[in-house]
């Protein structure tokens, strides 16, 4: 195999494999080449990766050592991700009745899912994350986004139990935006005792969700470690139950009257 082949394979094998540590005879062997010379495909794909600002390889010394892909999404791309986002989210024909807005298509876009997916886990990436959680809503596919690259579970909270999921746990919450009880529940299999966890939701404004979440959380003696949310809304009316919290984008005003929105980035630009 030439060079130039091996190193494209090695990039996509790291890619694929984010976060874990792959000892150096494994790619001597995979792609018959001294180990010299992996290292100095290593070289190269490393400083590719910084390049791009797409993350860096970490070496571990030892006889149970090796090297692995950490996923790191630069402050360059990031703003220029986030602002793109930004402006979309600034069309008047998304202001719904109530002026709530229309994510679901921003949602619905792979390439979207997968950046806001790599911000989430620079953010968290750090804290020791084993799973990551979300309620069952359009936070979802952004909660396996972040997991795919922690390289972690995701464990889903739902509002009606499942038969499917056996034994589950329940607890009652007070939405923050209709201050209506509700209920969320999780599987006791789902989390195991003490895990160290991440929230991952779309939307918050009063955060009531979130909050429930870490109430179900709870009784799992679970640690919850970081919160990301794609957006999060600015109401001078209700008071925020939620403080300790990462958004990306901050909708500050949506005006039916005048058909406008306001949206700057959010706060993990600036923690």
């Amino acid at each position: 195999m030439k060079r130039s082949e091996r190193i494209v394979a090695m990039t996509n094998y790291f890619l694929e494999h984010p976060r874990i540590l792959t000892s150096l005879p494994f790619f001597s062997e995979k792609y018959d080449a001294a180990k010299s010379s992996i290292s100095e495909d290593l070289d190269i794909i490393d400083q590719m990766f910084k390049n791009d600002g797409i993350g860096r390889l970490e070496t571990v010394a030892g006889a149970a050592g090796g090297v692995r892909y950490l996923p790191h999404f630069s402050e360059e791309n990031s703003t220029e991700f986030i602002d793109g986002l930004c402006q979309q989210l600034k069309d008047p024909l998304r202001i719904l009745p109530g002026g709530y807005l229309y994510m679901s298509d921003l949602l619905g876009e792979p390439e979207i899912v997968r950046n806001i997916g790599k911000i989430f886990a620079t953010a968290f990436s750090n804290l020791g994350v084993e799973y990551i959680v979300t309620v069952a809503t359009k936070g979802i596919p952004l909660a396996y986004a972040t997991a795919q690259i922690l390289n972690v579970p995701v464990v889903i909270a739902r509002r009606d139990p499942k038969v499917t999921e056996g034994s589950t746990v329940s607890i009652n919450y007070v939405s923050g935006s209709s201050r209506k009880i509700q209920t969320m529940v999780l599987a006791k299999r789902s989390l195991p005792e003490g895990s160290t966890v991440c929230i991952i939701d779309d939307f918050m404004k009063a955060g009531g969700t979130i909050n429930g979440i870490k109430s179900l959380l709870n009784e799992f003696n679970a640690n919850v470690v970081g919160i990301g949310v794609l957006a999060e809304a600015e109401d001078e009316e209700e008071e925020r139950v939620v403080e300790d919290y990462t958004s990306l984008i901050k909708i500050q005003d949506v005006d039916i009257l005048q058909q406008k929105i306001e949206a700057v980035r959010g706060n993990y630009f600036i923690k």
